[in-house]
């Protein structure tokens, strides 16, 4: 299950230019999860690179 911890989260937007199908941004200017699977993007490299460490999956 793919998660953003809200109160990691700093708002870059990487995740979301990295794979926009799965991430979106939230009502608090922070990324949210759209859907839980992707055929295009790896869920478990985005989410090592996200500086803040804010994404799980």
């Amino acid at each position: 299950m793919v998660s953003v911890d809200q109160a990691l989260c700093s708002g870059c937007g990487l995740c979301m230019e990295l794979c926009p199908e799965v991430f979106g941004w939230g009502a608090e200017g922070r990324a949210t999860v759209l859907k839980q699977e992707s055929e295009t993007c790896n869920l478990e490299e985005i989410s090592d690179q996200c500086p803040t460490e804010a994404i799980n999956v």
